[in-house]
């Protein structure tokens, strides 16, 4: 078993993960970052889900970082594709021109400029990226960390990483267990929060939102690409939640939607789901550049909320992964042969399974795609009352902010049988206090996994605030390091948190919000 010793451990490749590994080596410092899948960037690459953003970000509302990310995509799209003329003079071009975002790419796309960014610090050896690496088992003394073993899935080798600094960017907070962090799961109830639209009863830890395994389609119509029936189709045709309107494999769409149903292609007052999260509009690109648009399929449809893969035994664990990616290859083959189409006949044989696009075997993304993961009990948790319109004018402010971020409280049918949540919020700021743990002294969170509530999470967890989450905390890890400080004690100085925060403004990151209209 090797050792290998730097300033900062980042558990987890993921969005946050390359934010903080950008951030701490930047600043100089020696960072490992490990990596359970073939590709880093997590929700943008592995899990293939294009951003979810809120309507400002062209102009405010993320990290510089962040928005040097975007304009990466589009710049590696204007330099190796043949876009039509009008396209390629768009300085805001979204390949996809999708419903969800402002700027939808292919996975394959966002892993080639995260590995771009990445480049100087990797090429100089400041950062060392280990793929395929998982990790099992963290010593500890009193409340530090003081290593991390991380196993590699392919050869079964461990490799004992030691730091002064520890990051969980885990899309499920795996290190927290491990390292005996005191966290929370699942849903709490208004007796501990408060929050209006908590649990009425008992907390329930194990009832947690759906999760979903991707996957890419093009289409070819008059083609069959049919694939074999799946083993769950029978039980998946049948599956009818007593919250949803209609089956679960249907053009069905939840009761307070605004729009008849779903359809796949447009169509008069439904929801065209293959515009939803499309990654490629092939009318953008010269002709033959692409014989049909590419879309991600994240839909109602695919979410698995039968079970959690959080704190059950890994029996369980890996059955609920199994039964999620028969869902998904049973969404596929109803598409292909029953889904009823508009001129009344039945199925779209001419989708195409495009395995190429999410870099797997099967054609299902490398890891699902996680909404909500253990979160630490920190200093200060984010509460539902903090954000939403109905209890307050605008977000709570908070002093020790470290970041913005604005989405709405969207959580997705859940494992405890519930219906999900959808709410709007204001524009909010990530406290620092939400990123430190009430206990342990050198470990942070660095995406979902910080101090908010089952709720809340709805909102912190979308792609640009994982990633200022992330930036965030490779910052703070780097800063404390260079000034001899602990995060707490950071945040409880007046003058060591001014410090700190001119030190975020200085490296891009928004503290507050501009002044916008209301909600």
């Amino acid at each position: 078993m090797r050792e290998q010793t730097c300033d900062v451990v980042i558990i987890g490749g993921g969005t946050g993960g390359c934010a903080a590994a950008m951030a701490a080596a930047k600043m100089g410092k020696t960072v490992v970052m490990t990596e359970e899948t073939d590709w880093i960037g997590g929700q943008f690459t592995s899990q293939a889900v294009p951003p979810d953003e809120h309507s400002w970000i062209e102009q405010f509302g993320c990290t510089s970082s962040y928005r040097n990310f975007r304009q990466s995509l589009r710049a590696y799209y204007k330099r190796n594709f043949q876009l039509r003329t009008e396209a390629a003079a768009n300085e805001r071009f979204n390949p996809g021109n999708a419903i969800v975002s402002k700027l939808c790419v292919e996975p394959r796309a966002a892993l080639a400029v995260f590995q771009d960014m990445l480049a100087p610090y990797a090429f100089s050896g400041r950062l060392a990226i280990m793929n395929r690496c998982v990790p099992v088992k963290a010593e500890t003394d009193g409340d530090k960390v003081v290593s991390v073993t991380v196993r590699n899935t392919q050869t079964g080798d461990c490799t004992v990483l030691r730091a002064p600094y520890f990051l969980d960017a885990t899309e499920c907070g795996d290190l927290l267990p491990l390292a005996g962090v005191e966290y929370v799961t699942g849903a709490e109830s208004q007796r501990q929060t408060g929050e209006p639209n908590a649990l009425p009863g008992d907390p329930e830890p194990l009832d947690m939102q759906s999760f979903t395994y991707c996957f890419a389609l093009d289409y070819k119509q008059g083609e069959d690409f049919t694939i074999d029936k799946p083993r769950d189709y029978t039980f998946w045709r049948q599956y009818k939640a007593d919250f949803w309107p209609g089956h679960h494999l249907s053009w069905s769409a939840p009761k307070h939607s605004p729009v008849e149903g779903y359809s796949l292609f447009k169509r008069p007052n439904y929801f065209s789901l293959w515009e939803y999260r499309r990654v490629i509009d092939k009318e953008l690109f010269e002709p033959g550049a692409f014989d049909s648009d590419v879309t991600l399929v994240n839909w109602p449809q695919n979410d698995y909320w039968l079970g959690p893969i959080i704190d059950v035994g890994e029996e369980e664990r890996q059955r609920h992964l199994e039964a999620a990616k028969q869902l998904s290859f049973s969404l596929l083959y109803w598409l292909q042969t029953e889904a009823p189409r508009p001129d009344g006949g039945a199925g779209y044989p001419g989708l195409r399974l495009r395995k190429d696009v999410v870099g797997t075997e099967d054609g299902m993304a490398m890891a699902p795609y996680i909404r909500e993961s253990r979160r630490i009990q920190a200093e200060f948790t984010v509460l539902e009352q903090h954000l939403s319109p109905a209890v307050r004018d605008k977000a709570e402010p908070f002093a020790d902010s470290v970041g913005i971020g604005s989405y709405r409280m969207d959580l997705h049918p859940t494992s405890g049988g519930r219906a999900g949540f959808y709410n709007s919020c204001h524009p909010f700021q990530i406290p620092m206090g939400s990123m430190i743990p009430v206990r342990v002294r050198n470990l942070l969170p660095a995406c979902k996994n910080i101090g908010v509530t089952h709720l809340t999470n709805g909102c912190y967890r979308l792609h640009p605030v994982e990633w200022n989450i992330g930036e965030s905390a490779g910052y703070l890890a780097a800063f404390c390091l260079h000034k001899g400080f602990e995060p707490a004690q950071v945040r409880n100085d007046d003058a060591k948190l001014a410090e700190f925060q001119a030190y975020l403004s200085l490296n891009g990151i928004e503290l507050s919000w501009p002044i916008i209209q209301a909600l």
